[in-house]
């Protein structure tokens, strides 16, 4: 039997983390946790009760009533997030969460509450979670380190294509502008900063395929583990 390892993908948005993710989970019969949707699932309460970021004992006190657990849905084949006991996967993808999520994950109280999670979730390993500081600060010591990144243009038409499905009303400009602003505030963040681990290994899937990121990946991992 293969050795269970925890696998870390970190980069940028709409590099395709959570996709790859997904894969490497199902190939290798993994637990995938989808660090952001936590973060979204936050945002989302903040939003709902008009938490003002700015004040850190409101703040603390939402934190109090907020919990999160991920539920495997059969029909889907995916973890969904639930807050408070109501599934809000499809809630969190919208834009008004995208525009507001990194405000909120740059909050060191949030930060706190969600990385101790993690924590608690990798512990017996055999887990695949993707986020922002997954290799650098929720498990420094994950065997497997993968970085995606890709060129802007090609980001923005990606999350042009997903958002426009969901919302005919949004416009490529509109993406650019929440890309950029994500993108510096993930970077620049006080707390648990973007960056890429110094033993983490780059994919630059610009011109990658679904399937041939995923293949690249697999390498990475049979490496490590050896073939199932």
């Amino acid at each position: 039997m293969a050795k269970k390892i925890i696998i870390t993908i970190d980069g940028w948005s709409s590099c395709g983390k959570s996709t790859l993710a997904k894969q490497l989970a199902k190939e290798l019969g993994y637990v995938y946790v989808d660090s952001g949707a936590m973060y979204r699932a936050v945002t989302l309460y903040f939003l709902r009760n008009n938490i003002d970021l700015a004040e850190k004992k409101e703040v603390k006190k939402a934190l109090k009533d907020i919990n999160l657990e991920f539920v495997f849905n059969p029909k889907s084949n995916n973890s969904e997030i639930y807050l408070n006991g109501e599934n809000v996967e499809y809630l969190i993808r919208d834009l008004i969460i995208a525009e507001k999520v990194s405000d909120v994950a740059a909050l060191k109280e949030v930060r706190a509450l969600a990385v101790a999670q993690q924590k608690k979730m990798g512990a017996k390993k055999g887990i695949v979670m993707d986020g922002r500081d997954i290799g650098t600060v929720v498990f420094p010591k994950a065997e497997l380190k993968i970085f995606m990144t890709a060129d802007n243009a090609v980001r923005v038409q990606r999350r042009f294509k997903e958002l426009y499905e969901k919302n005919p009303n949004v416009t490529i400009e509109e993406v650019k502008d929440n890309l950029e602003m994500r993108d510096y505030i993930d970077s620049h963040r006080e707390v648990s900063p973007l960056r890429k681990a110094n033993d983490a290994l780059e994919i630059d899937n610009t011109h990658l395929t679904e399937q041939e990121q995923f293949q690249k990946a697999l390498v990475m991992v049979r490496k490590l583990i050896g073939s199932k």
